[in-house]
């Protein structure tokens, strides 16, 4: 069953010739490399800035910029350049309308990686890495919506944010561009791969150890790192996998190439032998124009069955098929709190048929565990739709039942820890006057990137149990990045899920503790989803 749900889920998250070997060492003007803000890199030297105890590259390209005849092609190499280029400003965003992730940007020059790394680095040093993909729906989101400067002065790793090609620049297919590449639709994935191998080349010269890369990334990021998990050219890449609110969610080439077809019909590119050329013809801003939004669900994803990635992600993990590195896998305990933001001010009619649009001849069993209250408010079928958006995973696999059979498949073939988010009294992420948010999706960003939100500062608003779940988290994270586990000192125990079942619910005040299996099923009603006909 497709479900047809009005909105897209967004994750949030926030350039003479001077080429030299691949691993090449920290430029250094003194015994401490770390204290020198030039840098060379395979293609030319950037010159970063510090802030406290943090160094930051911003804005360093990894790829040619994907204009004229390189839209909607591989990326490129980027050309060498000579001097010394700062490096102290987040390169563009790539294209996408305005949305909850930031104001319209038309720039197609958008292939930029960011560096941050702790200071006084010695020659030598060879720190964990850790690289985060944004989320957004494959729509929109860009990587300053994840500034790594809190998590790199509290741990200690070497942090890598990057931005993708989204939305019909990233993930369009098109019957023509597959009969040309032998594929089309996945050009932000391939523009990931690209920044990986960059990571791969360059990031020693930072300080960085290219042998310990841990992946990261939220919603269509961890989307992202699921597809990396089993595309081929992402083997050796990375060592360790951290999926935050995310699924192993894609769709065929044929569902790629509709959409596209689309979109090029509604910009007058009709002509099946000039198609591709009108399409790059076509200025951004008719295309942002035509991108599918929120009338149409998730009309971008990673395009399986393709040389890029040959299997269906979700399948390929449940038979064992993928990288079995170690993998943090976690979610949000109030995911559809955000997407169901939509239906404040629905009516009981209006939510009835919102759940027989979505679950045809299950929409009675649902109706019946998910029943109308006698008492009600503007806000109640947002809350009844948020919590079988939360409890189903209907929305691309998101939520807890769907996530806890992702879990389970990880937990078959690798080492695997579990956590839910559950701080549900926090700020939302857009707040609505009277609207509790809950633990929704991308909640959890605020308290590992304080400026996920648009890049305006979040963490400022915590009180002093949420600023020690911040710390508390970005501990963990830091941990599993350095050690493999994300176990440290004075932090409560977070056992592996697979030796115990065990999922770590984090929450504020230095409560975090683990819950079973079997509270968590419970908590989300997992019995009744696991046993649903017919559940998307």
């Amino acid at each position: 069953m497709r479900p047809r749900i009005g909105v897209c889920l967004v994750g949030v998250a926030l350039a003479g010739v001077l080429t030299v070997p691949s691993g090449a060492a920290v430029a250094s003007t003194g015994d401490h490399p770390g204290d020198s803000l030039v840098v060379v890199t395979d293609k030319g030297a950037v010159q970063g800035f510090r802030a406290g105890e943090v160094d930051s590259f911003l804005g360093v390209r990894y790829a040619a910029p994907p204009t004229g005849t390189l839209r909607w092609q591989p990326p490129q190499p980027a050309q060498p350049w000579s001097g010394v280029v700062p490096a102290t400003a987040y390169g563009n965003r790539c294209p996408a309308a305005a949305s909850p992730n930031g104001p319209r940007t038309e720039a197609e020059d958008c292939l930029f990686v960011n560096v941050q790394r702790p200071t006084g680095l010695e020659r030598g040093d060879r720190r964990p890495v850790y690289v985060f993909i944004h989320g957004g729906g494959l729509i929109n989101g860009s990587s300053n919506q994840a500034d790594m400067a809190a998590m790199v002065q509290t741990t200690g790793v070497v942090g890598v944010t990057l931005n993708y090609r989204v939305g019909l620049f990233g993930f369009m297919g098109l019957p023509q561009l597959t009969a040309q590449q032998g594929e089309s639709g996945n050009y932000g994935f391939m523009d990931q791969q690209a920044a990986l191998r960059w990571v791969q080349r360059n990031i020693a010269a930072f300080g960085g150890d290219p042998d310990r890369v841990t992946l990261g990334g939220e919603s269509a990021g961890a989307w992202s790192v699921c597809g990396h998990l089993v595309a081929p050219g992402s083997r050796g890449l990375f060592h360790q996998a951290m999926i935050q609110s995310g699924s192993c969610y894609s769709h065929t080439e044929q569902q790629a190439e509709a959409t596209g077809t689309a979109a090029a019909t509604a910009v007058g590119c009709t002509d099946p032998a000039t198609v591709v050329a009108c399409l790059r013809g076509t200025p951004v801003g008719p295309l942002l124009d035509v991108t599918p939004q929120n009338e149409v669900l998730l009309p971008f994803a990673l395009v399986r069955g393709t040389p890029t990635l040959p299997p269906d992600p979700a399948r390929a993990v449940a038979s064992g098929q993928f990288a079995r590195v170690p993998v943090v896998n976690g979610v949000n305990r109030d995911e559809g709190r955000t997407p169901a933001v939509v239906y404040i001010g629905s009516t009981q009619e209006q939510y009835i048929a919102w759940v027989r649009d979505n679950f045809a001849a299950n929409a009675d069993a649902v109706l019946a565990r998910y029943p109308w209250p006698a008492n009600t408010d503007q806000f109640t079928a947002a809350y009844l739709i948020g919590a079988v958006i939360t409890d189903s995973g209907v929305v691309s696999g998101i939520g807890g039942c769907a996530y806890r059979r992702l879990t389970r498949d990880f937990a078959r073939w690798t080492q695997t820890w579990a956590y839910e988010f559950a701080h549900r009294t926090g700020p939302g992420v857009a707040p609505v006057p009277g609207y509790v948010w809950g633990a929704g999706h991308a909640a959890e960003l605020a308290y590992l990137f304080p400026t996920f939100d648009n890049g305006t500062p979040i963490a400022p608003t915590f009180n002093a149990a949420e600023r020690r779940l911040a710390r508390d988290m970005k501990r963990y994270w830091g941990a599993f990045v350095l050690r493999g586990t994300p176990n440290a000192t004075g932090l409560t125990r977070w056992p592996a899920y697979n030796r115990t079942g065990k999922v770590m619910s984090l929450r504020a005040g230095g409560q975090s503790r683990p819950i079973s299996d079997a509270q968590f099923g419970a908590e989300h009603q997992c019995d009744f989803w696991d046993n649903l006909d017919n559940l998307a």
